[in-house]
């Protein structure tokens, strides 16, 4: 099951359900629906010596036998206590029978609170904050929060999610992406390679990102002008140099590239020199040939480390074969009499015994010592 989302259109903050976000508009952004006022009333009759107070919020919520005690407590629950447990939000309410709190709940409730809506043709108001969620639910829930599938925040914004869960989860996912940013790099250098941006790394370690891709040029089997030998001998020649150090070292007579002009005065004209070395540095760092990094450092291309040719894999046949002949030796010793030592002479072995008439006999070759010559083969 998919998670829905729910933004906020007021602030562009993100939520898990709409009671949350409809709570938080009506939280953070009342004033821009609704209107609060205050109008003195009769105060409660009777005496009262003790009243009932929530332990986590303070709040006094009046004498157990009020005619409104029970409304006022299940209204704090559902408002800021609603993840508790009723039973266990109950208890933490204690009786309080000081008199200053006692006088303090009395001159409380001789005051009523009355809600003007505003944006709204025709002017309503409300006794209870209840009447006004579902004011708000039926006028302005549909243009104020939707839902979404996806959506889109800034860095400082993910960081600052009033909702907590999603807080804790962008948080979650930013420490896995610091640690080894893979996510990360696969959606960036998607959108790199899109604009004409290629990804590689240096010494298998710290991930770059240029026009090019690193490609070796050998200057020496490659025809090449001769500024452009200059200025690859030049780099290789002079490790972490910059196009300040080339330009000095080539064209000392043009104006360097980091040197802003003066206030009010016309830009320099290059001399055709330094124009040959832009063009062609501009070339070699397109072609990958030259890498030009963040810190403004050149570096060449390295040439590629050869890879050593796998060797071949032996043939199927010839092990096939190895292997039968192999089983036929078995074969043969084990079918065979007890072999003769090296002095019996051949003509002393036990001869094997004729076939029958009808079954024409095979040959046999026999075991011989290394120093015997090899029978004939039969006629």
């Amino acid at each position: 099951m998919v998670q829905p989302l729910f933004v906020c259109a007021l602030d562009d903050t993100l939520w898990l359900s709409e009671d949350e976000a409809v709570a938080y508009v009506l939280e953070k952004h009342f004033a821009t629906f609704y209107q609060a006022e205050r109008t003195q009333t009769t105060p409660p009759k009777g005496t009262y010596t003790f009243v009932a107070q929530c332990g986590m919020s303070g709040v006094i919520l009046g004498p157990p036998n009020y005619h409104d005690y029970q409304n006022q407590l299940r209204k704090l629950h559902a408002e800021r206590f609603s993840r508790m447990p009723f039973d266990m939000f109950k208890s933490r309410v204690r009786i309080v029978k000081d008199e200053e709190v006692v006088k303090k709940w009395i001159e409380e409730q001789s005051w009523k609170t009355e809600y003007n809506a505003l944006n709204v043709p025709e002017p309503v108001k409300f006794s209870a904050r209840e009447e006004v969620e579902k004011h708000f639910r039926a006028t302005h829930l549909a243009s104020i929060i939707r839902q979404v599938e996806t959506h889109t925040v800034s860095g400082p914004a993910s960081r600052a999610m009033p909702c907590r869960p999603l807080q804790h989860l962008v948080r979650v996912k930013w420490e896995e992406q610091r640690r080894f940013p893979l996510s990360l790099a696969t959606v960036l250098s998607q959108q790199f390679a899109s604009r004409g941006l290629q990804f590689f790394k240096v010494n298998k370690t710290v991930t770059h990102v240029a026009v090019a891709r690193p490609t070796y040029l050998e200057i020496e089997t490659n025809p090449v002008s001769e500024n452009v030998k200059r200025i690859i001998e030049f780099i290789n020649a002079h490790p972490r140099c910059s196009r300040r150090d080339l330009f000095n070292a080539l064209a000392p007579s043009a104006v360097p590239t980091t040197q802003a002009p003066a206030e009010g005065a016309a830009p320099a004209e290059l001399t055709a020199e330094a124009s040959a070395i832009i063009t062609d540095l501009h070339w070699l760092v397109h072609q990958g040939h030259v890498i030009e990094f963040a810190n403004g450092t050149l570096e060449t291309a390295k040439k590629p480390i050869p890879r050593l040719p796998k060797p071949a894999p032996a043939k199927k046949t010839e092990a096939k074969v190895e292997e039968v002949k192999t089983d036929e030796v078995k074969v043969e010793h084990s079918a065979s009499a007890e072999p003769a030592s090296p002095e019996q002479p051949t003509e002393a072995m036990t001869p094997v015994a004729e076939q029958p008439s009808e079954v024409p006999a095979e040959p046999v070759i026999e075991a011989t010592p290394e120093s015997a010559p090899l029978p004939a083969p039969p006629s």
